[in-house]
């Protein structure tokens, strides 16, 4: 344990001095080229340059153990690097190099870092160009003028103000080892072609080297220019760019495809769970490079959990809230796949969290309603007991000179108070399909009728009616109205007891579509008004969701009930039909 810790510190101590490692290395890439590609001292030099390349480069941990099979890898390619050992090697290396090189330095952003790999790329380049090309021409009278002697004497300059240069600060990207393949890639291509490019032209044209080089170098621009035109022309279409672009978002199945086919899954599938399970059979198994997946919910979601396909070894997660998503490939996932993957996986997840949160609504919704049904049967209720005890507070109060108009209150009013009873309960019964409006199962009665009864039900009260006559034919629904008047009334009742001498005053309109309750007393506060019908509102005698409930039975049957005064002295509430639109 303690020999692993000791390594992994060297690790660490290793990626904390990159800059003194590749300043090492291209000190002993030096050596090797003053030795030259056929002698034993190069070669030895250049094993050491591998040396220092293994413990700098970018793609494996420091702290890693090696087991005997990358040994042996190791041992194999230092093995075949010595019998192949030669300028054309050193070129190859040398162009590696700087293809690494190329591909760490555009991650870099502070100044004096980047300048630091620059000049390192710099010299690489010029090794290739100034002393390793012109070894291997054929033809030495075709090198002309040699700039050997200035490359040999100016590198130890140009490492000496490398290392006079302020600490570098290495990215974050830099110390994880990331680096741009596709950058670092060009980069190699680039000089391959420049290298054969001048043999091309030294052979074939036979000019001079720097002549060569020259001419490589304009037909590149030339071409690297064409390419950039071609890449985003400016009249007429995208160019290349759009086909690369199109290309990296169609590995294995077409982008526009796939979300076609997402698109169908989910208008098929309501359920959430069973929708991704047939995204992940129908189409992340279409994918060549995935054989299953499975998801679970994140850490503090409440989501399902299922599978598809089988488990391997090679697993990715995706985490999407509130899913975690696991994806099980054939194989390790490239960077670009795994991008890819959770692009896809990503627009699946919005389609699953939209049919969760419409479930969580559904039963939402569900759980309202039940919860509203329950309040406005309650409130009636409340209601009907308030007239109840209206009726024995009579009874108690009356006398026996008083039983004959008592006895012909009551015949009138418990059946009204037993069928008002009947249809609160009829609304906790399911209705059918066809129920159609809700104002069906109320019972309309002549407006004469209702008018009359509610006098006598509040008989006992202070309240004023306005004289009526109604036209013969006006009729009401009677479990709205009754709603509607039982809570004013009610109300003004309440308000009575808190204002002495409030004038309280009943009307119905004659064809029996406008019922208006008003006093005289005090304006309601502002922010309570906004807000009466909206939602329920803090009540010292009741719940609060009085007016709420008839606003909204109001509103089912085609009504509308609303504050239509509010001001000191006249204060009055108005149930009307609304008008046919």
């Amino acid at each position: 344990m303690s020999a692993f810790a000791s390594l992994e510190r060297f690790g660490n101590f290793l990626r904390e001095r990159q800059r003194w490692l590749l300043l090492g290395m291209l000190v002993v890439l030096h050596l090797t080229l003053m030795a030259g590609g056929q002698s034993p001292v190069g070669l030895t030099c250049w094993f050491v340059d591998v040396g220092l390349f293994i413990l700098w480069q970018p793609f494996i941990r420091t702290e890693r153990r090696l087991d005997y099979g990358n040994l042996l890898l190791i041992v194999a390619a230092l093995a075949i690097g010595a019998w192949l050992f030669g300028w054309w090697l050193l070129i190859v290396w040398v162009a590696v190099l700087a293809a690494l090189l190329g591909g760490r330095v555009m991650l870099v952003s502070h100044r004096p870092t980047r300048i630091f790999y620059l000049l390192a790329f710099a010299y690489l380049i010029a090794a290739v160009l100034v002393w390793l090309v012109p070894k291997v021409v054929p033809e030495p009278a075709l090198v002309g003028l040699s700039l050997e002697a200035p490359f040999a004497w100016g590198a130890p300059l140009l490492f000496l103000g490398m290392a006079l240069l302020p600490r570098p600060q290495e990215p974050e990207q830099l110390r994880q080892g990331i680096f741009d393949f596709y950058y670092g890639v060009f980069i190699f291509l680039l000089i391959s072609v420049l290298v054969l490019g001048c043999l091309a032209f030294m052979l074939l044209a036979r000019h001079l080297y720097f002549e060569a080089l020259f001419r490589t170098v304009i037909s590149m621009a030339v071409l690297l220019l064409v390419v950039a035109w071609a890449w985003n022309p400016r009249p007429g279409f995208s160019g290349v760019g759009a086909f690369l672009s199109q290309y990296l978002l169609t590995i294995g199945l077409p982008f526009d495809t796939w979300l076609r086919q997402l698109v169908e899954c989910a208008e098929r599938e309501d359920d959430p769970d069973r929708f991704l399970k047939e995204v992940g059979e129908r189409l992340l198994l279409d994918l060549p490079w995935v054989v299953g997946g499975a998801w679970s919910p994140a850490p503090g979601a409440d989501a399902g959990t299922g599978s598809f396909g089988k488990p391997s070894a090679h697993a990715r997660e995706f985490p999407h809230r509130p899913l975690m998503l696991t994806i099980y490939a054939r194989h390790a996932l490239s960077p670009v796949l795994v991008w890819h993957l959770h692009l896809l996986t990503r627009v699946a997840c919005e389609y699953y969290l939209a049919k969760w949160r419409a479930r969580a609504l559904q039963r939402m919704s569900y759980l309202r309603a039940v919860h509203e049904t329950g309040a406005r049967v309650t409130h009636e209720v409340k209601n009907l007991l308030q007239s109840l005890d209206s009726l024995c507070y009579l009874m108690e109060m009356s006398g026996e000179e008083d039983a004959a108009r008592l006895q012909h209150l009551v015949r009138r009013q418990l059946p009204q108070i037993g069928r008002r009873l009947h249809q609160t309960l009829a609304k906790l019964q399911p209705q059918s399909p066809d129920a159609g409006n809700p104002a069906a199962h109320d019972d309309e009665m002549p407006a004469a009728d209702w008018w009359e009864a509610l006098r006598q039900r509040f008989s006992h009260a202070r309240i004023r009616y306005a004289p009526a006559a109604f036209d013969p034919a006006a009729r009401l629904p009677a479990g709205l109205f009754d709603s509607v008047a039982d809570n004013l009334l009610h109300n003004a009742l309440i308000k009575l007891q808190n204002e002495s001498g409030l004038r309280i005053e009943v009307s119905l309109a004659r064809d029996a579509g406008v019922l208006r309750v008003s006093d005289d007393g005090s304006a309601l506060d502002e922010a309570l008004a906004a807000r009466l019908f909206q939602a329920p509102v803090a009540s010292e005698s009741g719940f609060g969701i009085g007016l709420l409930n008839a606003a909204c039975q109001a509103d089912a049957q085609g009504y509308a009930l609303r504050l239509a005064d509010n001001a000191d002295g006249r204060v009055c509430f108005e149930l009307a039909k609304r008008a046919a639109s």
